[in-house]
């Protein structure tokens, strides 16, 4: 199209400012059916990328000002997308909402190296393949799940051994998915010959396809148990839905989840410790509404974690293909992206971690999401020090970890600090970091690049385009990077000591529950 780096990364913007406009999602499923609410999502994609497509295939043409709407568009139908998923999460595991959340994201992460294989089997050097499949794909697999999604209802309660059942499913499901992105990032590179890509794509597909099989062997196991079994003592006792339990339990709420003198009985410590420990959360899962939301100190340092942490990281992503090239690498770029994309897929895998050793270790969420952000700040600063391709390599494996460790983990966290009822549209509220975290990264990675162009003597000629080449074309823009993404570290870590007491108090509310139902 001609423009700019600036005005290419405002069209990155539009894309993510999208996520500003995703709380609609959530009160929209107030009033709508869910089904409606993922067509609409479905088309907002067909139309946003459609019109990308074709602007790309020279078939139209539009101006900036309505390719940036495209993009926004594009965006906002990802938002939604996403939405419908949380929600199908957490109304329809209850028990296991954060191994369902987590599952469900990290195929999100594995789409750019699944799109990448269907692109090498049809057509390695057409990439506006890309914008083709991001157009059709999800309108079919909207259609594909609608009977699936209508046919649902809210379950009952489930008995302690069905949601130890229902946990060893996810279990199970969750080593599918190890198998599945090992598949996709290993064989990545092979995917280039035009002659093997076909037959590694008819693999992957059998290996997303393979959980559908999952719900008919449950069915016959259930058949089977019947006909075996006349009859089950079931507990009726909810021990899992601890939240509930919370908030019913001895401790009030004006006691509780404001109480900030609740924390230390000491209030004699010092200033210091009264001002870092003031309104934080006592009780998780409390239903916060987006007002009380805003309000809150812990939703804060939750937002800045986020945005020094995860959103960087995805910043980094979209300018992984000019990155790539400054340093020389632009044959790697494909294997790059790829590699990002799968290293995400684990990240958020491994955000299901804290829900597998809870019976070992009650390591509170949030520390979690405070060691998932090292890497990030490892990475940056990694980069700022060696324009490597090992450096590239391992700098981006690290980010790609990070972020998908974010992704994952901040819908889980979202619905436990600020309640799993209103977890559609507080979640939302969280993401509209992305948008500003994409502007203000990815105006000061473009404004450091087209400085390097006028100052740099390695700036060469490509495609009608002045480009920039080595090292310094993102130095400055790494330690910055760098800096931020210690910033959100140290937000997150504060968080962490903000909310251990809520996780403690939940732990040993839960204990307690198991140990009275095991004595009944």
């Amino acid at each position: 199209m001609g423009i700019s780096q600036v005005q290419l990364n405002y069209l990155s913007v539009a894309s993510d400012m999208g996520k500003a406009f995703g709380w609609c999602s959530g009160i929209s499923l107030l009033y709508f059916p869910l089904s409606l609410v993922m067509f609409i999502a479905a088309f907002m994609g067909l139309i946003g990328y459609g019109l990308q497509w074709l602007v790309i295939q020279k078939i139209i043409f539009l101006p900036y000002f309505l390719v940036f709407l495209s993009c926004l568009l594009a965006g906002c139908s990802i938002c939604w997308f996403n939405t419908v998923c949380y929600v199908l999460c957490i109304k329809y595991f209850p028990a296991n909402r954060p191994l369902a959340l987590s599952l469900s994201v990290s195929f999100n992460g594995v789409s750019a190296a699944l799109y990448n294989l269907i692109v090498n089997s049809i057509n390695p050097n057409d990439d506006t393949l890309y914008l083709l499949l991001n157009a059709i794909a999800p309108l079919i697999t909207s259609l594909v799940a609608l009977l699936s999604i209508s046919r649902q209802h809210i379950p009952d309660a489930l008995p302690p051994d069905a949601v130890h059942s229902e946990a060893d499913i996810f279990l199970y499901l969750t080593a599918q998915a190890v198998v599945t992105g090992l598949y996709l990032l290993l064989l990545n590179s092979v995917s280039l010959n035009a002659s093997i890509a076909p037959i590694l794509l008819a693999g992957a597909m059998f290996l997303l396809f393979l959980p559908l099989i999952t719900p008919g062997i449950l069915y016959a196991q259930k058949w089977a148990s019947r006909t075996i079994h006349s009859s089950f003592n079931l507990i009726n006792n909810d021990d899992f839905e601890v939240h509930r339990e919370i908030m019913e339990s001895e401790i009030p709420c004006t006691d509780g989840i404001l109480n900030s003198g609740s924390y230390d009985s000491k209030e004699k410590e010092g200033s210091y410790k009264n001002l870092l420990f003031k309104d934080n959360l006592m009780v998780l899962g409390e239903e916060h509404s987006a007002r009380f939301l805003i309000h809150r100190w812990d939703f804060w340092l939750y937002y800045i974690a986020y945005l020094c942490g995860g959103t960087i990281g995805l910043v980094y992503s979209n300018n992984l293909g000019q990155i790539s090239e400054s340093l020389g690498y632009n044959t790697e770029v494909s294997t790059l992206v790829s590699l990002y994309s799968g290293c995400s897929f684990f990240g958020r895998l491994l955000a299901t971690t804290p829900d597998f050793l809870h019976e070992k270790t009650c390591y509170p969420r949030t520390g979690w999401l405070a060691l998932a952000l090292v890497p990030t700040t490892i990475a940056f600063f990694l980069l700022s020090l060696s324009g490597s391709k090992t450096a590239l390599v391992a700098s981006t494996s690290l980010i790609g970890l990070s972020s998908g460790f974010v992704f994952s983990a901040a819908v889980s966290i979202t619905s436990e600090l600020f309640g799993p009822n209103s977890a559609g549209v507080n979640h939302n509220i969280l993401i509209t970091n992305i948008p500003l975290g994409s502007l203000l990264y990815g105006l000061l990675a473009a404004l450091v690049y087209e400085a390097n162009i006028g100052n740099s003597n390695e700036a060469v000629l490509k495609d009608g385009r002045m480009v920039c080449m080595g090292r310094n074309c993102y130095f400055e823009t790494f330690v910055w990077w760098g800096c931020i993404s210690l910033f959100g570290l140290a937000s997150s870590s504060l968080l962490f000591l903000r909310t251990k007491a809520g996780y403690e108090r939940f732990t040993k509310h839960k204990r307690k529950t198991s140990f009275q139902l095991l004595t009944t």
